[in-house]
């Protein structure tokens, strides 16, 4: 059953532009992402054998990947931490924390001297700068989101939390762009020593956005709303965003998280996984490969608000469906044509994967953001984010190196996308009736 998007609440006057707020949110979504790649395509690049020496080039990049997916698992810790505090005290000061460690701690891994220098502690503290990246991550998302779609104007809520999913295609786009431009301007040698330090150092400037996010951008309205129903209601108990999802919403959380996992495991296949495994195992050129992601990237700013409007006229469940429909069927032609070895073809199966990533990835702000109520939206919203996130994203470039050194085939690969895709579909049938059950805002 397919189900009529719910619209944000029609109000008759906004303190601030919606334009300047989703504007605000997208390019906060954006730098945090850029932050957030830069450690995979580093991990599929150089991380493996400056921080985690090994007997072969398999065990280091499978520590990389190992390091860059606890980032994910420290992702739902920030989605519970901001959005329990999102939910009772504001999703400004949360997107500006969150923006702000993610800033130092990029910075900070730039600057990190390598197992050679500082012995066991390189690693370690890596993979501790790592996890403060993937709380504010998991923090960052909830409260860009709500930004954008609490400020929606009526009907257009699909279209206006497509602003902040486009922080993720223009994340990618920069930070290969900077891999890109530092890989063509310095040799080998001087990559491996210097030049990937460059575009986490480039993450620093995060932190301007943050100081202008605090001092230009208001509290949502709906917010303030949702606030004063609180302040009511601790009158007589106190009330807490996070009891409330656990004790009557969990299903629901547990249900976005399955809906979406095959979305992010695909997504960081394509961005890290068929990096390493085109340049290790194909022997293909290390900027043509990265060249190809960032085209293909930069179809995803088209095709991602096009599926969010179209949801905003005909639903989030059915587009949703598709994209997810699409990603199985694509699973074993993609690895086909990979397999090729030809960049060509390379380009054809990850534009075609990309496409249907995007007819996902446009709706799901908004259908998130439906499944609950503003009281408990942050928190409801970010945990089923940041589950889909350590259940497929995290683990999908480590499992794809398992899967292609236990079987020698990446048809391995495809079957784990497909099986994915299966728990997506079961989830978002259930959730079809949720996300049209639930009482308008």
């Amino acid at each position: 059953m397919d189900t009529a998007p719910v619209s944000s609440p029609a109000t008759t006057s906004r303190p601030q532009s919606h334009r300047k707020v989703a504007t605000a949110a997208a390019l906060a979504s954006a730098v945090e992402w850029y932050d957030y790649f830069v450690f995979g395509i580093a991990a599929a690049l150089v991380l493996g054998d400056l921080y985690f020496p090994a007997g072969s080039s398999s065990a280091g990049v499978l520590a990389a990947f190992a390091a860059f997916a606890v980032g994910f698992l420290a992702r739902p810790l920030g989605g519970i931490v901001a959005g329990h505090l999102g939910d009772k005290r504001g999703r400004k000061p949360m997107l500006v924390l969150a923006l702000t460690l993610m800033g130092l701690s990029t910075t900070a891994i730039g600057l990190l001297p390598t197992y050679e220098t500082i012995g066991i502690a390189a690693p370690i503290l890596l993979v501790l700068l790592r996890v403060a990246q993937g709380v504010a991550v998991g923090a960052q998302w909830g409260g860009a989101m709500l930004l954008a779609t609490e400020y929606a104007p009526e009907g257009k809520r699909g279209v206006y939390g497509s602003f902040v999913q486009l922080g993720v295609p223009i994340g990618v786009v920069s930070a290969n762009t900077m891999f890109l431009v530092v890989g063509a301007t310095t040799d080998d040698s001087a990559f491996t020593a210097w030049g990937w330090r460059v575009p986490f150092l480039v993450g620093l400037f995060v932190l301007g956005l943050a100081w202008y996010i605090h001092r230009h951008v208001e509290e949502t309205p709906e917010f303030r709303a949702a606030e004063r129903k609180l302040a009511e209601q601790e009158k007589g108990e106190q009330s807490s965003p996070l009891r409330t999802i656990l004790r009557g919403h969990l299903g629901t959380v547990f249900l976005a998280g399955g809906s979406f996992a095959v979305n992010t495991a695909t997504f960081y296949i394509l961005i890290t996984g068929v990096l390493d495994y085109t340049t290790r195992e194909l022997g293909m050129k290390r900027g043509a490969v990265l060249a190809v992601s960032l085209c293909v990237s930069l179809t995803q700013l088209v095709l991602i608000p096009a599926a969010a409007a179209l949801s905003d006229r005909v639903g989030r469940i059915r587009i949703y469906a598709f994209g997810a429909a699409g990603i199985a069927l694509w699973a074993v032609p993609l690895f086909l044509l990979i397999d090729t070895g030809s960049l060509l073809w390379l380009a054809v199966g990850t534009f075609v994967a990309s496409c249907f990533l995007s007819i996902m990835y446009g709706p799901q702000a908004a259908l998130f953001a439906e499944l609950f109520t503003p009281e408990m939206r942050y928190t409801g919203a970010s945990l089923g984010y940041q589950i889909a996130a350590v259940l497929g994203g995290g683990l999908a470039p480590f499992l794809m190196v398992l899967l292609l050194e236990a079987t020698g085939t990446s048809m391995a690969v495809s079957a784990y996308i497909i099986g994915l895709s299966v728990i997506a579909l079961v989830s978002i049938k259930i959730l079809a009736g949720r996300a049209g059950s639930r009482p308008e805002d």
